[in-house]
C-alpha cells in the first residue's frame, strides 16, 4: 500500500491553521507543527506544513511512507453557496423533485413559518428529463430514449454547463439506463464533469438520493483541482524518488481512500476534518481507559461535536451539508458557528450575540494584527490574559493593544466595561458549545452526565471549565498536543469502502438466496476497490450490515449481520452444504432489530405477529487495516509540577470578577501524576488550558490532563 520509508503523515487543514503531525513507524515518536492555512489555495499551507514537520524530524521526502490529509474544501463550497452552473438530467415527468423535496419545521411553532425546505440547488430551467422507466425491482418497464438523450446532452454542451448530475427513477436497482446516459454524454459532451447517482448513491429515495449526486457534481470540479493541485506538489517534493508519493484523503465515513479514488466521489470528504478529530479523540479516550466520550473540536471556526461509544463515533446516513440532505455515511458530527476567530456582534436588540460567522485566518481576529477589525472570542482571551501575548510557542505574535482598542468599541455600544464585555463574549461562546453537546445528547436520549468530555482543536480547551460547569459532565479529557488532534486522527484509521444496495422485502418473504448474491455482489466491489489501494486478500476485512425496520415506518435501524463461517465468506453454501444465510441468521439479524429499536425508542413489536419486519438497505464496508501509531507513556513525576512552573500572569477568569495572579504551567514539563489546582493556566505549542478556580487538573500516564469540578465531584 505505502512505499518504503519510515513516516507516515497527517495533515488537517482549518480555517485558521493548517494542523501537521508525522509518525515514525520505526522509533515510535510523534513529530507535531502548525502553519497558517492560505484561504486563497490550501494547498500552499499544506506544502508548507509538509515541509515544516519534515524540517522538525530531520527529515526529506525520502523518509515518507504515505501522506493522509483532512480537507474541508468540499464543506466549505456548499456552506457558502458557490455552487456555480449546475445541470440535472432526471426520468421524464420527474423534473419537479427538487420542488417536491421533504417538508420540516427546523425550529418548532414559533417561527413564522411553517413548511420549510431548501433553495433549489439547480434553477428549474437547467433541468433536463429523458424517456425510460425502470421499476423499483429493476425491470424496465420503458425503453431509454437514446435521441432524447442525445438532444439533451447537446442542449447542455450548447449552453456551456460542464457540470451535470444525472439520477433517473429507481437507477439504485437497475443502472443501465444512466450508464446509457453518461456514455451519451462523453460522446456529445466529452468535457462535462458527470455524477451518476448510482455511483453516488445506490440507494432508493429519490430526492435524497438526488441531492446527494447533485452536491458530488457541485464540488467535483474544486476538489479534483485542489487535490491535482496537492498531488502534482508532492510529485515535485519527491521528484527525486522513486515512484509517487502516497497520498490518501479522509472521508466522511471515518476511514482515508487515495485521492485519485475520491476525485471520483468528492462528495465522500465533506466532513473529513471533523470525522479525523473524532477519530483521534476516540482511539486517545480508549488508551486512557474511557469508553463513553463526547468528543469537542474547537478550530478557528466551528465547534465539531460527536459521541463516541467503546472506542467508535456514531455513524449516521442521515445528515446534511448546510441546508442539503446528504445520505452517503459520515461520522455523526453537530457543528456550531463557535470557534476561536468567531465574530462578537450586537443584535438589533442590543443583544451581545458570538458567530457563526468567522474572522478566519484572514484577516483573522483583531489582535493577529493583519487588517481585521472585529473583536472574536480569541481577542476576548487575550484581554483576560487567558491565552500568552503569541501563538505556537512565540511564532505569531498578538497585538494586545489593538484587541483592547476593539473591545473597548464594542463594549461602549453594550454600555459594558471592556473586562465585562470580554467575559461576555466567552460565556456566550461556551453555551454556543455546550448547546452543541446536548443536542448530540439530551436531544437524542443521552446523559450528558454518563460521558467524559474530550477537548482538542486549537481553541477546543480554552473553555473547558465553563463547560464541567454548564453541562455537568464528570471530567474533561484534554489529550497532549490538543491543537493537532485532528491531523493525529488522520494517522489512526484504516482504508474503508462503503457499498449499498437497496433492496425492500418482509422478513416472512424474504428471498435468502438474492440476499446471498446482494452481499456477494457488495463484497467483490468492496475486495476489488481495496486491491487497488494495494491491500492483498489476506488482509482485507468486511462488514455486513443491514437497514430494517416495522412496515409501514419511514425510517431504518441499522443493524450488524453475522459474518460467514470460515471458508464460506461470499459464495451460496458452506462447506457443509449448508448455506451462509439462511433462515437462522436472518432471525438473528431481525432478533438484532429488535432490541436496537427498544434501544433507540423503548419499544419495540418483537412478540406482535400484526406488525412485520422489512428489510431495506444491504451494506458491505471494506477495510483494508493501516498500523496504528503507539501512545507514549509519560514518565511518572516527583509529585511536584513546580518543575513546569514559567511564572505567573494576571487573570480574570469570570465576570464580575477582578484579575488574579494566576501560575502559568508549560505542559511539556509535567510528568504523569502531577496534580495542578486553579487559578491557573497550562500552555504548549499549540494550545491553552486555562484551569479555573475551584478545579483541578490532573496528568494521566499518557499525559493527558483530567479535568475536575472540586465543588461538583464525579
Amino acid at each position: 500500500m505505502e512505499r518504503a520509508g519510515r513516516l507516515r503523515i497527517g495533515i488537517d487543514t482549518g480555517g485558521t491553521f493548517t494542523d501537521v503531525v508525522a509518525y515514525d513507524e520505526v522509533t515510535g515518536e510523534l513529530t507535531v507543527t502548525k502553519t497558517p492555512t492560505t484561504p486563497a489555495d490550501p494547498s500552499v499551507g499544506f506544502i508548507d506544513g509538509l515541509t515544516k514537520v519534515l524540517g522538525v524530524a530531520g527529515a526529506d521526502a525520502a523518509a515518507v511512507s504515505a501522506v493522509s490529509h483532512g480537507t474541508t474544501i468540499a464543506t466549505n463550497q456548499l456552506l457558502e453557496g458557490k455552487i456555480g452552473d449546475l445541470g440535472f438530467i432526471t426520468t421524464d415527468g420527474f423534473e419537479f423533485m427538487l420542488e417536491i423535496a421533504r417538508q420540516s419545521v427546523p425550529d418548532g411553532y414559533g417561527n413564522s413559518y411553517f413548511w420549510v425546505k431548501p433553495d433549489r440547488i439547480v434553477p428549474a430551467d437547467l433541468v433536463r428529463t429523458v424517456a425510460g422507466r425502470m421499476d423499483h425491482t429493476g425491470a424496465e418497464i420503458r425503453p431509454f430514449d437514446e435521441a432524447g438523450a442525445l438532444a439533451v446532452a447537446r442542449w447542455f454542451a450548447g449552453r456551456g454547463i460542464d457540470t451535470i448530475a444525472v439520477c433517473f427513477l429507481h437507477s439504485y436497482a437497475n443502472p443501465e439506463h444512466e450508464q446509457r446516459m453518461a456514455a451519451v454524454l462523453k460522446a456529445e459532451h466529452p468535457r462535462a464533469v458527470v455524477s451518476l447517482s448510482h455511483e453516488v448513491l445506490r440507494e432508493y429515495r429519490e430526492y435524497e438520493r438526488s441531492m446527494t449526486t447533485l452536491l458530488d457534481a457541485a464540488v467535483k470540479p474544486r476538489v479534483a483541482s485542489y487535490l491535482r493541485s496537492i498531488a502534482t506538489r508532492l510529485d515535485q517534493l519527491a521528484a527525486a524518488e522513486s515512484g509517487r508519493l502516497p497520498f490518501y484523503v479522509m472521508k466522511s465515513n471515518g476511514g482515508v481512500l487515495s485521492a485519485d479514488e475520491v476525485i471520483h466521489q468528492p462528495i465522500t470528504t465533506v466532513l473529513s476534518g471533523p470525522a479525523a478529530g473524532a477519530l483521534g479523540a476516540a482511539l486517545i479516550a480508549r488508551e486512557a481507559g474511557v469508553s463513553r466520550v463526547l468528543t469537542c473540536d474547537g478550530g478557528g471556526t466551528s465547534t465539531d461535536v460527536a459521541v463516541v461509544t467503546d472506542g467508535e463515533p456514531a455513524l449516521t446516513t442521515e445528515g446534511r451539508v448546510g441546508e442539503y440532505p446528504s445520505m452517503i455515511p459520515m461520522v455523526d458530527v453537530v457543528t456550531v458557528g463557535a470557534g476561536g476567530g468567531s465574530i462578537a456582534w450586537v443584535s438589533p436588540e442590543g443583544a451581545l450575540k458570538v458567530g457563526p460567522r468567522s474572522a478566519g485566518a484572514d484577516p483573522g481576529p483583531v489582535c493577529y494584527g493583519k487588517g481585521g477589525t472585529e473583536v472574536t472570542v480569541t481577542d476576548a482571551h487575550l484581554l483576560l490574559g487567558r491565552i500568552p501575548p503569541h501563538l505556537l510557542g512565540g511564532e505569531v505574535p498578538l497585538d494586545e493593544a489593538a484587541a483592547r482598542s476593539g473591545l473597548a468599541a464594542l463594549a461602549s455600544r453594550l454600555g459594558l466595561t471592556e473586562r465585562d464585555c470580554a467575559t461576555g463574549i466567552l460565556e456566550v461562546s461556551a453555551w454556543n458549545q455546550a448547546n452543541a453537546v446536548r443536542q448530540i445528547t439530551v436531544k437524542r436520549g443521552l446523559d450528558v452526565r454518563d460521558f467524559t468530555l474530550v477537548t482538542f482543536g486549537g481553541s477546543g480547551s480554552l473553555l473547558a471549565c465553563p463547560l464541567i460547569d454548564i453541562l455537568g459532565v464528570r471530567e474533561v479529557l484534554v489529550p497532549p498536543n490538543p491543537g493537532n488532534v485532528s491531523a493525529f486522527g488522520l494517522l489512526t484509521v484504516d482504508v474503508r469502502i462503503d457499498y449499498v444496495r437497496t433492496a425492500v422485502r418482509r422478513h416472512r418473504s424474504l428471498d435468502h438466496g438474492a440476499v446471498r448474491e446482494i452481499f456477494a455482489d457488495l463484497e467483490r466491489q468492496a475486495r476489488q476497490g481495496l486491491e487497488r489501494q494495494g491491500f492483498g486478500a489476506d488482509s482485507i476485512r468486511l462488514i455486513r450490515t443491514a437497514d430494517l425496520r416495522y412496515f409501514g415506518q419511514a425510517f431504518e435501524v441499522r443493524v450488524p449481520v453475522p459474518d460467514p463461517p470460515a471458508g464460506d465468506a461470499r459464495g451460496p453454501a458452506g462447506d457443509a452444504g449448508e448455506p451462509w444465510f439462511g433462515p437462522a441468521v436472518a432471525d438473528a439479524v431481525a432478533a438484532a432489530f429488535h432490541d436496537a429499536h427498544r434501544g433507540l425508542y423503548g419499544y419495540d413489536f418483537r412478540d406482535d405477529d400484526r406488525q412485520q419486519v422489512e428489510w431495506v438497505n444491504l451494506r458491505v464496508t471494506g477495510i483494508g487495516p493501516i498500523k496504528r501509531p503507539a501512545l507514549p507513556e509519560l514518565p511518572a513525576g516527583d509529585g511536584d509540577p513546580g518543575r513546569a512552573r514559567t511564572g505567573t500572569r494576571p487573570v480574570c477568569f469570570g465576570r464580575g470578577e477582578e484579575f488574579a495572579d494566576a501560575a502559568i504551567y508549560w505542559r511539556p514539563d509535567l510528568r504523569a501524576g502531577d496534580v495542578l489546582e486553579g487559578p491557573a493556566v497550562i500552555e504548549e505549542y499549540g494550545a491553552t488550558v486555562p484551569l479555573h478556580p475551584g478545579f483541578t487538573a490532573t496528568v494521566d500516564g499518557r499525559g493527558n490532563l483530567r479535568l475536575r469540578s472540586q465543588t461538583r465531584p464525579g
